[in-house]
């Protein structure tokens, strides 16, 4: 180990307490802030929107069973060589599978339950420095049991950044 490194111990680690759960009236605010119709709110859990996707300007553009496009800028959600980390993708991706399979369950089914990912992969394709990356989620299968999307981001210009797959297994009472 390095002189200049400082060591890691259990007392130089400190545990960070939970993002607490906002008031109604700020989560509210929150899902509007992020492009969330307000048909939808009820369907988004506690935080409403997850604090990862505020802190990554992730903003919800189309929202429905068949399409969901969101958008997330390039700044600030960089990599240490300047380019869009690849861990920003899978957020964005994972983001628009998640929501997409309640929506499903929702509008599809006209039930409400909890879905959960089971799956997620992806195919970088060229990378970004700046802009804005524009997702785009639609339907491979839309089961009672599981459904299975595909997330396509792209650059301003319309070039695919990325590929992912997100598989969601619906949680329905036992």
């Amino acid at each position: 180990m390095s002189d200049s490194a400082p060591e890691i111990t259990s007392e130089t680690m400190t545990a960070a307490a939970p993002t607490p759960f906002p008031s109604d009236e700020d989560r509210s605010a929150l899902l509007e802030e992020s492009g969330v119709p307000e048909e939808f709110h009820h369907l988004l859990g506690p935080h409403g929107v997850a604090p990862l996707n505020r802190k990554l300007g992730i903003r919800m553009v189309e929202m429905s069973a068949e399409k969901m496009v969101a958008t997330m800028p390039v700044a600030g959600n960089e990599q240490n060589v300047g380019i869009l980390h690849g861990g920003a993708h899978f957020v964005l991706a994972e983001s628009l599978g998640s929501v997409a399979a309640l929506l499903h369950v929702y509008q599809n089914l006209g039930e409400v339950h909890p879905t959960v990912g089971t799956e997620l992969s992806a195919t970088h394709h060229r990378s970004i420095s700046e802009g804005t990356v524009t997702a785009t989620c639609t339907p491979l299968n839309l089961g009672k049991q599981m459904t299975s999307h595909e997330i396509v981001m792209r650059d301003d210009a319309g070039r695919r950044l990325s590929t992912a797959r997100m598989t969601n297994m619906i949680l329905r009472p036992r």
